[in-house]
């Protein structure tokens, strides 16, 4: 593959302030993605069609399918099943009491079904956020981020990659039986413009790792090693999702959140969903497994 050559393909420009966790949600054959600042949820099909947005109580970091149907959410302080028919809200658990200036960020779920998800200081200052997993019950299983994100799987569920946004760096961790962590190191440390954002793996293993304010997403070796990359017209790119039929569709979100006026008439699709083909299909999505019927 050739990413260097590929041209993104704008298929929604919904305008998002912080548009971010883009889902494939092979059930419906949708994309989910939301607003954070908006406070809006979205999807849409993989042409950008069959257009949905429902409007969310609070910032909300993720929206992720739930096995039997609608989507786990992280608000600040709880996450609750929210189910797009009904309009409705559950509340599952409330967590962070202590932590007042957080909201939860980027997340995703492992291949046991089990919610890894991360939260931060919505400052964008303190060392106030942590990682988590929940499956019914909460487990903290890293601290003192700024600002988390990328939690993403190997194709064969042993290595775990999480983000630690303002130091530029992700890390990978062993993963065990019991779905518990060790051996945290660097993965990669990103240097240049950009930080990195959310994170994707595809089948051969390899790390997809938007940049925001670097304007493009760059695919990485298992080893580390920078493979290529594909620039957007616009700086901030927050996340890909591999989706579509086959899983070889792109979807990659924006955001214009922090750019000048100047920047934004330079850059008029920021806050848009694109996509591109690619040739290394990407994971099969997995739901969270809980039943909150």
């Amino acid at each position: 593959m050739n990413a260097q050559a590929i041209t993104p393909r704008c298929i929604w420009p919904v305008g998002a302030k912080l548009g971010e966790g883009p889902v494939w949600h092979a059930e419906e054959q949708l994309l989910y993605f939301v607003d954070i600042k908006g406070r809006k949820l979205h999807r849409c099909d993989s042409e950008g069609e069959a257009r949905d947005s429902f409007e969310l109580p609070d910032e909300t970091g993720f929206a992720l399918p739930v096995h039997g149907g609608g989507l786990v959410c992280g608000l600040p302080g709880q996450l609750v099943h929210f189910d797009p028919a009904r309009g409705s809200f559950k509340p599952l658990l409330s967590l962070e009491g202590d932590r007042p200036g957080n909201r939860m960020n980027d997340g995703a779920i492992g291949p046991d079904g089990a919610l890894w998800f991360g939260s931060m200081d919505n400052g964008e200052t303190a060392p106030t956020g942590a990682l988590y997993r929940y499956d019914g019950g909460l487990q903290r299983h890293d601290d003192g981020y700024v600002i988390t994100n990328g939690p993403a799987f190997s194709p064969d569920g042993r290595t775990f990659y999480h983000t630690d946004t303002l130091g530029k760096t992700v890390y990978a961790f062993d993963v065990d039986a019991r779905d518990k962590l060790s051996n945290k190191r660097t993965f990669v440390t990103i240097a240049g413009a950009g930080h990195p954002d959310g994170s994707a793996v595809d089948a051969e293993g390899c790390v997809w790792i938007a940049s925001f304010g670097g304007g493009r997403v760059e695919r990485y070796a298992p080893s580390g090693e920078l493979l290529d990359f594909v620039v957007f017209p616009c700086p901030n790119v927050t996340k890909i999702a591999f989706g579509g039929p086959d899983l070889r569709t792109a979807f990659a979100t924006t955001a214009w959140k922090g750019m000048s006026e100047d920047a934004r008439a330079r850059h008029p699709l920021a806050g848009a969903v694109f996509a591109f083909d690619v040739s290394v299909p990407g994971l099969a999505p997995q739901p969270f497994r809980l039943d909150v019927q």
